[in-house]
């Protein structure tokens, strides 16, 4: 008789695609974090949980964490992934691709461009999507990073993330988790670089519900204010090159230094969603500092997208 499993059941993501981080119910999403917790201090319990199974990662923009985490999660479970970098749809319509892969694989990961991108496949292929990267989310980027400062702060309820820099896709993802997990978020930019109105209106209704505050200001020191975390990212992203000047001058008051995180609590960690750009959105001092978890939220990405990979094909 084979011995009894003493893994926690998991559950399966009732969406068949994983595109923006509201595919995730806040049950799914809970219980995500909870999974990545456990895979994470038992890997080898889960070996072999996507056995048989080939995913498809698709990249328009080069990547180091985002592919090497992705290979080695799909590795790790038993699963085998196929690489494919460039322009997707590029030769042929996304809708020829898509029910090309539907046939091959079991599942697709796309970092691109374009939110349309991933949508179109979606919207074509029978097997899940997940979205890696767009131009508007980077939902596996923000599962790994609460699940960074839980561990580091144990509940997330109460806490108060800061964001400093441009409203991009990592922002956007941000504060739609962390104000639905009950934790206040505070995004400080400059004029002409909000994020999108209609992701600022979900997360204010979600905040609404859990209890969060949802803050937007041109105000650094009021961003800062009370942070448990404080996060940056690059000012100039792939395909913005063109703008890099303009934005470095806008940015400039954004930059993470020593002086500029003491404003956060006492206690507060540094994040970074990496690749940085030292001495640009964050100096060297504070990215190499003891509160940094930078490294930690790129370990995560391991652990939070083999957890959404299980509770979609496993």
């Amino acid at each position: 008789m084979p011995p009894v499993s003493t893994r926690p059941p998991v559950v399966r993501i009732s969406g068949s695609d994983l595109l923006r981080d509201l595919d995730l119910t806040h049950e799914e999403l809970l219980h995500l974090l909870n999974l990545a917790g456990e895979m994470k201090g038992s890997p080898k319990d889960y070996a072999g949980a996507l056995a048989g199974r080939s995913i498809a990662l698709l990249f328009e923009k080069p990547s180091l964490r985002t592919r090497l985490t992705f290979e080695v999660a799909i590795k790790q479970l038993g699963g085998d992934s196929v690489f494919s970098e460039g322009p997707v749809g590029g030769r042929e319509p996304l809708k020829d691709v898509a029910r090309n892969l539907e046939r091959w694989v079991n599942g697709i990961v796309a970092r691109v461009f374009a939110q349309e991108t991933v949508e179109e496949l979606a919207e074509w292929a029978s097997i899940p999507v997940i979205n890696a990267l767009s131009d508007l989310y980077h939902p596996c980027q923000a599962l790994a990073d609460v699940q960074t400062i839980q561990q580091r702060f144990g509940n997330l309820k109460g806490l108060k993330l800061a964001f400093l820099g441009d409203g991009n896709n990592v922002a956007q993802s941000l504060m739609i988790t962390s104000v639905r997990l009950g934790m206040d978020f505070a995004l400080g930019c400059p004029q002409g670089y909000l994020p999108n109105p209609e992701t600022v209106a979900q997360a204010e209704g979600l905040a609404a519900v859990s209890g969060a505050s949802l803050a937007i200001t041109h105000d650094v020191a009021e961003a800062l204010a009370g942070a448990h975390a404080v996060y940056t990212d690059v000012w100039t992203s792939m395909g913005q090159e063109r703008e890099a000047l303009k934005r470095k001058k806008a940015f400039r008051p954004y930059q993470v230094t020593e002086e500029l995180l003491a404003q956060a609590r006492p206690e507060a960690i540094f994040m970074h969603c990496l690749p940085a750009r030292r001495g640009e959105e964050v100096t060297d001092s504070v990215i190499e500092a003891e509160r940094s978890v930078v490294f930690d939220q790129a370990e995560n990405r391991l652990h939070a997208q083999k957890a959404l990979l299980l509770m979609m094909l496993g």
